[in-house]
């Protein structure tokens, strides 16, 4: 799959959650204002968090795709996970924070209409929209860990397309929210207690603080400038290293540009015989080599350097090399 593929793929996840979750926060909050349900306003707050999450994630796509120019040499892919930090922000002060103030209210003030009924259809409505939603992203989240050979929790757990990421446990945390609110209104329905539905509100807002709590630790690694894994890095090293006229690989350092860019630099000690031409045909080759084989290693910048300490020995490779790891360098182990 092609990197324009892929990041088309990902606006639609974006889309159609975010078009799930703007229908569902409505029907919550209509439901909550007519029962006076604490969770199911929690819910709402909930849907209402995840709607925006989804249009600062759209942005994020859209923003981190612009082509590189003069004053952005290397893109605007880092961009991408400024406004996914932000969308992780808004789910963790605006969703979180009515979720649990207004549980705590409930359980206080102990207030309700009475009325059940509009909570559990409306329920059973939002979990199956919800539902509709994590399927794509879940498709999205197998196709892609298929492709690079690993399981689809270590794919999210590595992987730089946060927007992806964020589709996903937002749309299980609503899952996971709606029977909480579901568990709580029952509960309160049955003992006349509205406690149970206060106590449901604050398991949402904390549900809701995790969420933003991983999401927003994901961006903000990718932000200050991730590497990629150490698996990627040894084969991306094992190729170089591979080249007729390398001797020996030294540093070697990467970053994780955007969603699917790398940046790749080397400093590379090439055979003392080595002419210039030979060595400019050379670094055609790996980057002929590690772009075929990694697409998303957009840039390469090899510098020759002299002869390493002996201590070093020379990186040839010796083993059969292992499968594609991702666009994170995802162990498929």
């Amino acid at each position: 799959m092609s990197q324009p593929e892929v990041k088309s793929e990902s606006v639609g996840t974006v889309i159609v959650a975010g078009t799930a979750n703007l229908a569902i926060a409505v029907a919550k909050l209509i439901a909550g204002l007519i029962s006076g349900s604490a969770s199911m306003l929690s819910e709402a707050a909930h849907s209402v968090a995840d709607t925006t999450t989804e249009v600062l994630l759209f942005m994020a796509l859209r923003r981190g795709a612009r082509p590189p120019d003069t004053r952005h040499p290397f893109g605007y892919g880092k961009e991408s996970y400024i406004w996914a930090f932000f969308a992780a922000l808004f789910t963790f002060v605006a969703g979180a924070g009515f979720a649990i103030t207004h549980g705590v209210t409930t359980i206080l003030v102990h207030e309700h209409s009475g009325d059940y009924l509009i909570s559990y259809l409306v329920l059973a409505v939002s979990f199956a929209i919800e539902s509709i939603s994590l399927a794509r992203a879940v498709r999205q989240v197998r196709r892609e860990s298929r492709r690079w050979r690993t399981t689809p929790r270590r794919y999210l757990r590595l992987t730089a397309d946060t927007t992806v990421k964020a589709v996903f446990l937002e749309d299980s945390a609503a899952l996971i929210g709606l029977l909480l609110a579901g568990l709580g209104v029952g509960l309160s329905e049955l003992t006349g207690d509205e406690l149970w539905d206060g106590v449901a509100s604050v398991l949402i807002g904390l549900l809701l603080l995790v969420v933003a709590g991983i999401l927003a630790y994901s961006n903000l690694s990718l932000l200050v400038g991730r590497g990629v894994s150490d698996r990627l890095r040894r084969e991306i090293e094992h190729s170089l290293a591979g080249l007729p006229e390398v001797r020996q690989v030294g540093t070697l350092l990467t970053m994780q540009l955007g969603p699917t860019d790398i940046l790749v630099a080397a400093k590379v000690d090439f055979n003392d015989q080595a002419t210039g031409a030979a060595i400019e045909a050379t670094a055609d080759e790996a980057e002929r080599r590690l772009r075929d084989r990694y697409p998303e290693i957009r840039y390469l910048f090899l510098d020759p350097t002299g002869s390493l300490p002996e201590a070093d020995p020379p990186t040839r490779p010796t083993e059969r090399p292992a499968p594609d790891d991702g666009p994170s360098g995802i162990d498929p182990r």
